[in-house]
């Protein structure tokens, strides 16, 4: 089984690598695969909604999150990982989740994902939140610890000193592999949910314009 963490962090050794690299010594004891993407100081642009995609079967703008999304198809787990900037993820790893979800032609569905925020202070919960829509949108279970997945530290490796947020990056990082296992089980015995055509609809109706 393998995990793919994904450090948002324009600090390849910061806090953040602090709190992923406390969850890889648990996956590893458990007999996990972990591979650690280090994307915050990638140049990254924004989506830009054209639709090419659709018909390139990647994204048209030819960077890391191309170079990289075999790496999510393969996994059985994501972490995603930000700073805490303004009360929300760092820009550069929304660019990358944005592009990569909606970019990306592979079946999500029962891959486990977890995010993980720091910050010296505030805005950890809403930065948590953000980052799980992104799972909540894609059939995905999201794996938690015995309190919101974050970890507080300023300065680079301040994080060490957080002894509660570590606990539960180890906690997150167990019961994650649980998950991760319990599915790979529940596939073998039982398959995936049963899939339906999606029903798209927008809000605006098209008869009421007339």
């Amino acid at each position: 089984m393998k995990v793919v963490l994904v450090n948002g962090s324009p600090h390849v050794k910061g806090n953040v690598a602090v709190a992923l690299n406390e969850m890889v010594k648990e996956f590893e004891a458990e007999g996990i695969e972990t591979q650690i993407l280090n994307i915050g100081m990638k140049d990254i642009r924004g989506c830009i909604a054209c639709g090419r995609c659709a018909e390139l079967g990647r994204c048209t703008f030819d960077d890391i999150v191309n170079e990289s999304v075999h790496l999510f198809e393969e996994a059985d787990g994501v972490v995603f990982a930000s700073p805490v900037y303004y009360a929300s993820a760092n820009a550069t790893l929304i660019a990358f989740l944005d592009r990569l979800f909606y970019s990306s032609h592979f079946d999500w569905t029962m891959k486990v994902g977890a995010s993980v925020v720091v910050a010296r202070r505030g805005g950890l919960s809403a930065t948590f939140d953000e980052i799980n829509k992104y799972f909540t949108i894609s059939g995905m279970p999201v794996a938690s610890s015995y309190y919101w997945n974050s970890v507080h530290g300023g300065a680079d490796g301040e994080a060490r000193g957080d002894a509660e947020g570590l606990f539960d990056m180890r906690a997150l990082a167990r019961n994650m592999s649980f998950l991760m296992k319990s599915i790979a089980l529940g596939k073998e015995k039982f398959g995936l949910p049963k899939k339906e055509q999606h029903a798209w609809t927008n809000f605006v109706r098209e008869d009421l314009l007339s």
